[in-house]
């Protein structure tokens, strides 16, 4: 399973800095190593920043990382932005922010476990 993840995490990863497709990266220090990492997902912009689904549930790294460290970043785009605060995210709130073919596949394989990562308005990416 580990070599599946790292190498779709690659593919993704490299999807998601194109500004193209689905994918968003967040960037989070690591816990322990101090190490910056960037992690592709599948966020849903909503107004107060991107609703996150857990498909491994809260022990994941990206996750426990932005919470041990208080925030990280979104990348989404070519725009930064920095989250400020996350909370849980009731289920139907969390599938309802997401486009009709997410929201459908996240029904059907019945997700429950959404986060809302408060974020600001978003920075344009560096030249």
């Amino acid at each position: 399973m580990w070599l599946v993840v790292n190498a779709m995490n690659r593919v993704t990863t490299r999807i998601a800095r194109t500004g193209h497709g689905p994918f968003s990266l967040i960037r989070h220090v690591g816990r322990h190593s101090g190490r910056t990492y960037e992690t592709p997902v599948i966020l849903a912009r909503v107004p107060d920043g991107f609703v996150a689904e857990l498909t491994f549930g809260e022990d994941v790294n990206w996750y426990r990382n932005i919470v041990a460290a208080g925030g990280g970043t979104v990348v989404r785009h070519g725009r930064e932005y920095r989250i400020n605060a996350i909370e849980a995210c009731d289920a139907l709130v969390g599938r309802a922010a997401y486009s009709l073919p997410f929201r459908a596949i996240l029904k059907a394989l019945g997700r429950k476990d959404f986060r809302l990562l408060r974020c600001d308005t978003g920075t344009p990416p560096s030249t």
